[in-house]
């Protein structure tokens, strides 16, 4: 959530957020009322419960025929600070609940408008030119399928639409992935977790994904529990109301789970193969820091997602993603987008995203630091970015590095977690 403060001294900035973002504006104000209304609430309850341990105090000093007239006005006192507690309770959650609704407060330079108005930021590699070698590409499930290394079809009879096996060399090339993503996170100061795949609501809520996100998120309902859609979720959570020490940060994690994705509002979009799927296994990087460092943080995230792709000489774009597309979270998201290239455009491989402050004033994790000799307690950042998304990157590394006898060349920092192995060969039928 943002800080409140911020929303008071200038809800003006708050306003063009929302409006950016393609959010409601009305927000503001309804906020603004609704923390007025709460701080006034809280004020007259404090002027009562005050006033009502005054005359505590009074009532065994007072005469017998002060006394009667005292108790009189302690019961009505007693209703009174009943009934202000109760309004100040009504106040607050309805200002909270209305700040739970409002968005990151988008960084200055992100481009403002929809999913198609980014902006391209950089472009690396080269794009193959396969009628110049002599063929025409095959997309990544033919080339799956007589490499035997993806099944969607008993995937589809087992589990329904946009789910799938990784049989053989797939299965063997995700290992690999993963361990040559973990290997990349370690050495760069990462530490390597395998995260919870439920989460309690609070989690989730915190995180920001139970706002807009709502609808691609799985509830299992009989036990409250929700199925994460990224490990952002429980590492986000993994110091939820602690407070760190800032000679401590910053704290890097990168963590390895299951992910799981309704894919609400996407049917008939991707349908083929497994590059959007319901279930898939992720590296997710997440970082947190003092404030003054998240947009260093941001960056850094980055350059090692650009890193991660480089090596394994995947063509790409990273883009700065508009206003419309961010996500409750994030105050500005870079994505990297691998080409693809039966499908002839970049699609979106990796993102790296500054939440600031504002998954951590959900979640209460603080960092203390001291300043002129006195210790203060202050929300820190988070920040995510996606190393390896599998099935996505198996997809880009299947079409980008195939030949025309249908095998695939292995890149270099995929070899030593393959026995060595420099080609994937199709499979005797």
């Amino acid at each position: 959530m943002i800080d409140l403060r911020l929303l008071r001294e200038d809800p003006d900035r708050v306003r063009a957020s929302q409006r950016a973002r393609g959010e409601d504006v009305g927000l503001v104000d309804a906020l603004l009322s609704a923390d007025e209304r709460r701080r006034s609430s809280g004020v007259r309850f404090d002027e009562l419960r005050s006033e009502q341990k005054a005359l505590g105090k009074l009532i065994p000093r007072a005469t017998p025929e002060e006394r009667a007239e005292l108790l009189q006005r302690a019961e009505q006192l007693k209703t009174d600070v009943k009934a202000a507690e109760a309004e100040q309770n009504e106040a607050d959650e309805t200002a909270r609940t209305l700040l739970l609704q409002l968005g990151n407060i988008v960084h200055q330079d992100v481009p403002v408008g929809g999913e198609e108005d980014f902006v391209v930021l950089e472009t690396h590699g080269t794009i193959r030119d396969f009628a110049a070698e002599g063929f025409e590409p095959k997309d990544h499930l033919e080339l799956g399928e007589a490499l035997g290394a993806i099944d969607v079809e008993r995937g589809a009879k087992v589990s329904g639409s946009r789910f799938y096996y990784l049989t053989g060399v797939g299965a063997l090339l995700e290992l690999a992935l993963v361990n040559a993503a973990i290997a990349q996170a370690t050495e760069a100061g990462f530490i390597p977790m395998l995260t919870p795949a439920l989460v309690r609501p609070r989690a989730m809520e915190g995180t920001g994904f139970l706002g807009q996100a709502a609808e691609n998120v799985y509830h299992l309902e009989k036990d409250d529990y929700y199925l994460v859609g990224t490990s952002e979720v429980p590492l986000a959570a993994y110091h939820m109301d602690e407070i760190i020490d800032a000679d401590k940060l910053p704290l890097r994690y990168a963590g390895f789970s299951p992910c799981f994705r309704r894919e609400a509002g996407t049917y008939g979009k991707d349908t083929r193969g497994i590059f959007r799927v319901h279930q898939f296994d992720k590296v997710e990087m997440f970082s947190y820091v003092a404030p003054e460092d998240a947009e260093n943080e941001h960056k850094r995230l980055l350059e090692w997602e650009k890193q991660w792709l480089t090596s394994l000489e995947l063509p790409f774009q990273v883009i700065d993603v508009a206003t419309g597309d961010l996500g409750a979270s994030a105050s500005r998201k870079f994505d990297c987008e691998a080409w693809i290239p039966t499908q002839g455009k970049y699609r979106e491989l990796t993102s790296a995203s500054n939440c600031d402050g504002f998954q951590a004033r959900r979640l209460s994790v603080r960092m203390r630091e001291e300043q002129g000799g006195k210790k203060t307690v202050q929300p820190l950042a988070t920040l995510n970015g996606t190393l390896c998304a599998v099935p996505r990157t198996i997809v880009a590394i299947l079409e980008n590095h195939q030949l025309a006898d249908g095998s695939v060349r292995v890149p270099e920092v995929l070899r030593p977690y393959l026995g060595g192995r420099e080609v994937l060969e199709p499979i005797a039928k």
